[in-house]
């Protein structure tokens, strides 16, 4: 099997739905600020975002393994166990960092400004998910996940600002 992050690369189109709304850019994996896990697994960036975020995979093994993302304000949560799962959230919730509620009714609002500069953005995503071979689910079942693995993986995958010794803070809480 192809992995996914080929298959982004290879697909222009959804590179570029990716990037923009979904400020996803494999281009951009290095993180500004050197960090570790506190329980030791290895840590991978190989995504990040126009603010300075950076994606990691966590563990051993490909991209069936848990993302963390962190931004570069000291917050970092788990959000999705695998890549496809990530980009899934990604091409469903492009806006899941401004959505601090993670309830639908705040998506909605959010996605209400971003259709109004992109009124093809559900065409597009159609788009990407269908050249990637991706069933979507839909907002509410993709901040339910969201929310589900940043708390259930929360302690497990803690970020550490390596220099100084002291945790990032949790991006969403119970």
């Amino acid at each position: 099997m192809e992995s996914l992050i080929a298959a982004v690369r290879e697909q222009e189109e959804t590179a570029r739905f990716l990037a923009w709304p979904g400020d996803f850019d494999l281009d951009h994996g290095d993180h500004v600020e050197e960090v570790h896990l506190a329980s030791g697994a290895a840590l991978e960036g190989f995504a990040g975002d126009g603010a300075g975020g950076t994606y990691f995979f966590c563990g051993e093994g490909g991209e069936e393994r848990p993302v963390l993302y962190a931004d570069s304000e000291g917050g970092a949560a788990p959000v999705a166990i695998g890549l496809p799962e990530l980009v899934r959230l990604l091409l469903v919730v492009p806006w899941w960092r401004d959505c601090q509620t993670l309830t639908s009714t705040e998506s909605r609002e959010l996605e209400a400004e971003y259709r109004e500069d992109n009124p093809d953005l559900v065409a597009r995503r159609d788009r990407a998910a269908a050249a990637l071979g991706l069933s979507l689910p839909d907002q509410t079942e993709a901040l339910a996940r969201l929310r589900e693995v940043a708390i259930q993986l929360g302690e497990e995958f803690v970020l550490i600002f390596t220099p100084e010794g002291h945790s990032y803070e949790p991006l969403f809480t119970p």
